[in-house]
This record gives C-alpha cells, structure tokens and sequence, in this order.
C-alpha cells in the first residue's frame, strides 16, 4: 500500500466504550495502580527501572506472585514511565512521583484514548526486540549487544509487524474478509511471506512462514495484555520435535491449534490512528455525517457496498427526506470522470429514503443527468403517473449506469452479466448507443466489447466504441 491508498472505512466503537476497555487492560491497569503507589521513597536506577528491591512491593501491589512477578511489575513500572503516569523528579537520586498525565486516566475519552495508544507503541517496540535470553548470551565483551550475532534488524523487525498488523487491519476492515471471526496465523503469516503471484509454495518458502509463526506467537502473546488482540496461542504439543517449528496444518480441523488472533475493537482503533499518523487515508464510517452531499457521494464513491450503506445511513439520519433528497440530486450533476460513480451512490442513498422525497424527483423528471434515475425511484416508490422516458435519455442512463459500475467494480461478474443482458434486450443496442452524447460512451463500448463472450457481438461493441470516439474528437 502507498501513502496514499484509500483503505475501506472501519466502524468504530463509541470512544467512551473503547476508552473503558483502555482503562481496564492488563498492561496500563497495572501502569495506573503504580503511578498512584509511587512516592518519594520509591527510587530507580539510571535508565528509569524500579531498583531490584522494589521490585517486590511493586509486585505486592499489583497482586502478583510466583517467578514472573518481578518481571510483570518491572514491565508495568516502564509503561508507567514511557507513557508519562509517572515523573522521575530527580535523577542524581533516583526518585519520583506522579505524573501529570496520570489525571488524564480521570479525563475524557480521547484523554484516556492518547494514554493507551503511548503504552501501545512502546509495547510494539518490544514486541520487535527478540527474546531477552537471547540478548544476555549475545552479549559480546564490554558489556555492549553484538546484533549480527543475533540476525537481527530492528528495522526490518519492525516493518515486518506492521505489515502484518496492517494485513489483519484490512482483514478486519474489508467485506471479503472475516471481520470479527480470528484469522488462523498459519494464513496471516503466510500474507506477508508468500508472493500474491506464487502458486503452489516452495518448500523454502513454507519454512519462512514456519519461522514468522513462531515470531507472530511471540509477538501476539505480547500484545494481547495491551488489549490490541484476541490471541490463542500455537498449542505447544506442535512443537514437541527437534526443531521446535510446526508443520502446516493437515486440514481446516487442526487449524486452530497453529494460533488464531483478530482485533478487538480497541486494537482497531488503535491500528487505525498508526495508520493515519503514517499517512494513510483510514476513513471510519459516521467521518461524513456532518458533511454535504458532494462530499458524502465522492467520498463513499471507492467504499464497498455495506460500508457505502452504513455510512448514507448515518448522513441521512441527521436531515429530513426531501431536503436531504434535494441535496443529493444537486451533488449528483457533473460531466466529470468521478460523476456517473456519483450518481450511483446517489441513486443508493434516495433507495433508503421514504416517499416524503417525492417532490425532489419530480423537480429534476426533464434534467439531462438526472431524469432517467428519477423515473427509476418514482417508479419503484409506486408513484403515479411517471412519465415515460425518451429513448435519448434510456440509452444516456445505460451508459451512465455502466461507467458507474466499471468505476465501481472494474470487469466484475456482476458487470459481464448487465452487459450481455442489455445487448440481448436491444436490438440494435450499438447502432444507437455510440450516438449517446455522454462523455464515457467510447470507454463503455470498449468496455462491453471486452466483456462480451460473444466474439460478433463483441466486434459490433468496438466498431460502436470507435465511431463514438470519433464523434467526441478523440
């Protein structure tokens, strides 16, 4: 994806929702409970830790006991420190109190929100680092970590994580994909390794996505305590042989056992506002709701279908019929590239709108552009006398119809079958149709002849395509 790709829009919990579940994961509860027990007799060391014999009371007050206690509250305290709950006010002496930030916990939701998403990355840093065993035997002479004895690269760590997040975000996010069922890890590995090209796996190439599963494991089991996933863990019992790394599962039965993670909604929002803050277009259905018209139809133009529909909804439910109507006819006028996509969403948005909308459609029964889909509503909505359409603006709506749903789909199905369904029902479709004063008819026409299975039929659509195009001068 480049910075500027349009992803499809997610739908978001309400902030005060999602703010709640921030409160209420394991990573910045623990970090709030330590903020609020740190005082003046609370010390660390130079880099910001909790000195060792802290550890222990720090550990008491989280409510934490056995081996890994130590570990958890020292994690907790560096979250406390990275994301500002706490202060160091002297470093000489290693002491500290709360910080300024703590009383943003108490604050709005956004307030709350900004807390968890700076405990968020610096928990993504550390799910980049490898393994701290393998960091103490690593470590060279002089005290200072050797990387190339590690095969490490933080970058490429890094920039691997995220494209794996990022192929979950779109998972979540798009109609194909799953939404809120897990994915299996086996197939997100296999997203970032295997080229899209590729048909049957090499086996070298299987062994690569071996190896990122057994990293994603690590990683994800890191990241489930800051609430940005649902994770279930690689079962163990695969890896009981020698070289600790699990074969590819059998069959769809067994799947679940090589790791299943999806978002929660709290990591949906959390992965959405990295993606803004790298760039990217990340819309979020309800974004138009306080928009015009123009923007509500341009912007929901490279939407898909149900996200299309969620989003008109919300614009919708904050006007009333006929001026929202009324507004949407008039967005909907243009003779440029994007219009006839335009005038698609706008044919979608007044199918959700009553029949109080009446009178905005009879206003525009004579415009050029917009009186075909008017017959269309008025017809459906059971209105009475509608007018019966000229030919001219018959053949002028099927042209503009296809332009939308090529803009809309490019050579789907869906488009191939309305293609062969229209030369069927006219006869003599292309002698009539290159005349069509639109200015998408020769990219229609080249389009249908492309479509058509039938090769006579298809040749009469390019010969219609070129004499349009020489009509319009191009």
């Amino acid at each position: 994806m480049s910075d500027s790709s349009t992803l499809p829009p997610a739908r978001l919990r309400p902030e005060a929702e999602l703010a709640s579940a921030a409160l209420s994961v394991p990573v910045l509860a623990r970090a709030a409970r330590l903020a609020r027990w740190a005082g003046p007799g609370t010390r660390v060391d130079a880099g910001g830790g909790l000195v060792e014999e802290q550890l222990p009371a720090a550990a008491e007050q989280l409510g934490l006991s056995g081996d890994d206690a130590a570990a958890y509250a020292s994690e907790a305290w560096r979250i406390a420190v990275d994301t500002g709950l706490v202060d160091i006010t002297d470093e000489e002496a290693g002491t500290v109190a709360p910080g300024e930030d703590l009383a943003l916990l108490t604050g709005s939701p956004q307030d709350v929100l900004g807390v968890w998403l700076t405990a968020l990355e610096a928990v993504l840093a550390d799910a980049s680092v490898p393994d701290l065993d393998d960091l103490v035997d690593a470590m060279a002479e002089g005290g200072e970590v050797d990387l190339s004895s590690l095969d490490w690269d933080p970058d490429a760590e890094s920039e691997f994580l995220d494209g794996v997040l990022g192929n979950l975000y779109l998972l979540t996010v798009g109609e194909e994909g799953p939404g809120d069922a897990p994915v299996p890890l086996p197939a997100l590995a296999a997203s970032v390794i295997v080229p899209s090209d590729m048909g049957e796996p090499s086996n070298e190439v299987l062994e690569q996505v071996s190896d990122a599963m057994m990293r994603l494991d690590d990683q994800f089991r890191l990241l489930e305590p800051i609430g940005l996933v649902e994770y279930q863990p690689v079962d163990e019992a695969l890896m009981a042989d020698a070289d600790e790394e699990p074969a590819a599962p059998v069959d769809e039965a067994d799947v679940s056992r090589y790791g299943m993670v999806r978002l929660t909604p709290l990591g949906l929002y959390g992965l959405r506002a990295r993606l803004l803050d790298a760039g990217f277009e990340a819309p979020a259905v309800g974004d138009l709701a306080d928009k015009g018209a123009d923007v509500l139809l341009d912007g929901t133009a490279p939407f898909p279908p149900a996200a299309a529909h969620a989003e008109t909804e919300l614009w919708l439910a904050g006007r009333g019929p006929l001026d929202a109507a009324r507004e949407l006819l008039v967005a909907a006028r243009g003779s440029d590239a994007g219009a006839p996509l335009r005038r698609l969403r706008c044919q979608q948005a007044l199918s959700l709108v009553g029949a109080e909308a009446e009178p905005a459609l009879r206003e525009v029964l004579d415009d050029a552009e917009l009186g075909g889909l008017a017959r269309v509503w008025l017809t459906e909505h059971g209105a009475r006398d509608v007018p019966a359409p000229p030919q001219e603006m018959v053949f002028w709506l099927t042209i503009d119809t296809v332009a939308a749903q090529l803009a809309a789909e490019g050579n789907s199905e869906e488009l191939r079958a309305l293609v062969e369904g229209l030369a069927q029902q006219h006869s003599g479709f292309f002698d009539t149709a290159w005349r069509v004063e639109h200015p998408a008819t020769p990219d229609v026409l080249e389009a249908m002849g492309r479509l058509h299975p039938d090769k006579k039929i298809a040749k009469e659509a390019r010969k219609a395509a070129f004499k349009a195009r020489s009509q319009q001068g191009g």
